[in-house]
């Protein structure tokens, strides 16, 4: 099963639609976590799940999602009203609160993933304004039996080979 998760557009919607166009077949679920700043019927997020941002003005979608998918709750935010720019320890609180197993937030506009407590933390970066990076990236998580495969894209140059990381899945009860 494969998760494509992408954060922190900023009004792009031509490059959402080449992403969607490039990957929609191969994956299962489509994540945006927040700041695309544009209106919930836009067709650019046609059929990904997304969440309210500080830069959503509109108020359209909600602050919070969790889905389910092969067994494995995921939880989806912004990160803004968990003050992800400074800790992790708010949000990791509340993904234990929700019992989730994959967290996916954006908000700083940094790319980086960590596994904290048998939970996985993914920030995919920014397709628009990346923050300690050149690429504008975003991820395809790649989830099987017993791991969980974090392939890294740019929006121009596709996958980064050298960004992959493999991490062991908890034992599920």
């Amino acid at each position: 099963m494969k998760i494509l998760i992408v954060s922190d557009s900023h009004g792009l919607t031509e490059e959402l639609l080449e992403i969607k166009a490039r990957y929609a077949h191969e994956v299962q679920m489509m994540i945006h976590c927040g700041d695309s700043e544009l209106q919930a019927d836009e067709e650019a997020l046609e059929n990904f799940h997304v969440v309210q941002g500080n830069c959503d003005f509109i108020g359209t979608f909600p602050e919070d999602l969790i889905k389910e998918l092969g067994g494995l709750r995921v939880f989806v935010t912004h990160g803004h009203r968990y003050g992800v720019k400074s800790t992790l320890l708010n949000l990791s609180l509340r993904a234990q609160e929700a019992a989730a197993n994959i967290v996916c937030f954006g908000h700083s506009h940094f790319l980086g993933a960590e596994m904290i407590e048998g939970i996985m933390f993914i920030n995919p970066g920014s397709i628009r304004l990346p923050r300690g990076r050149t690429e504008k990236t975003f991820v395809i998580l790649e989830l099987s039996e017993n791991e969980m495969k974090l392939h890294v894209h740019d929006l121009t140059h596709g996958k980064l080979d050298d960004l992959t990381q493999v991490f062991s899945l908890p034992k599920r009860d």
